[in-house]
């Protein structure tokens, strides 16, 4: 565990697989990431690299050969990922091919993870490099797991989510396995609030892919606190929670899961990254915490 604090906030990171897994408010001790309980859901932030979601059949063609590759990829709770520097204010990770790796993604990368405290406000930066020649093809994307309720006298049905603007948006539909159906369903219409309650997840995540907004507040009716998520450098949203979680995680990507039909080829995969040799990828979010 790593941990970096400024007079407003107290953030802590677990090596493995660069996860985030505190955000405490030194002020008032409130803790705002999901806990982790293993009972229900054992992840506080998981980080998504080099995809997002499922894969069909848990396997991609690339250039003939078949891969596989777990849901989300292989960051998420990986041993390998280690500390490469750190500041007052800021934590570095990183992971870099190996052979094993390249076994299930061949592709010569070393990805980079920076958490940045600045004020009341936790900046991930992500970074990508193609240490090979050709193109380099990949999704990423963020996890975190935000509690609610958090104190007492409050309950998951009195928090919401409120967007930046005003909002008619779809969800798109997932199979039982985790795959986009092609199907949707009508979710917001020309309103900026979003009610959260366990049976909103009843049919796995709520993925976006055309929202306007490019900042989402989580807010509660009974107290004053919000956490707000910045994601212009991500296309696409997610929302999602186990149906008897107390948590909600919202969820930039950059990239979805494998649709239904898929031909399961990597070069045509939505949303895919495609990074030329030698070149670099960076994208950020930013969590606020406001009190």
């Amino acid at each position: 565990m790593h941990t970096i604090e400024n007079n407003q906030l107290r953030v802590t990171v677990k090596e493995t697989g660069a996860e985030l897994c505190r955000i405490q408010s030194v002020i008032t001790g409130m803790d705002y990431l999901w806990d982790g309980n293993p009972d229900i859901w054992p992840s506080h932030a998981p980080v998504l690299f080099p995809i997002i979601g499922e894969l069909k059949e848990g396997t991609y063609h690339y250039q003939g050969n078949n891969y596989q590759l777990n849901r989300h990829g292989f960051v998420r709770n990986n041993p390998k990922v280690r500390l490469a520097d750190s500041t007052d204010n800021s934590l570095r990770f990183t992971l870099s091919y190996d052979e094993d790796l390249l076994l299930a993604y061949p592709f010569r990368f070393e990805f980079n993870i920076r958490y940045t405290l600045e004020d009341n406000r936790i900046i991930v930066h992500h970074e990508v490099k193609n240490l090979g020649d050709d193109v380099m093809l990949f999704s990423i994307g963020g996890h975190p797991a935000f509690r609610c309720p958090r104190q007492n006298g409050e309950n998951y049905d009195d928090f919401y989510l409120e967007f930046e603007q005003r909002e008619t948006v779809s969800r798109w539909l997932l199979t039982d396995k985790g795959l986009l159906s092609g199907e949707t369903e009508p979710v917001l219409k020309d309103t900026k609030n979003l009610p959260i309650y366990h049976r909103l997840f009843d049919q796995d995540a709520l993925v976006f892919k055309d929202l306007k907004s490019t900042k989402v507040s989580l807010k509660s009716r009974k107290s004053d606190q919000v956490v707000a998520l910045y994601f212009g450098d991500f296309p696409y949203l997610g929302i999602w929670a186990k149906p008897k979680g107390d948590y909600v995680c919202i969820e930039p990507w950059h990239g979805v899961a494998d649709s239904h039909d898929t031909d399961q080829n990597l070069e045509t995969k939505e949303g895919i990254i495609r990074l030329q040799g030698g070149g670099t990828f960076t994208a950020s979010y930013t969590i606020e915490i406001i009190e």
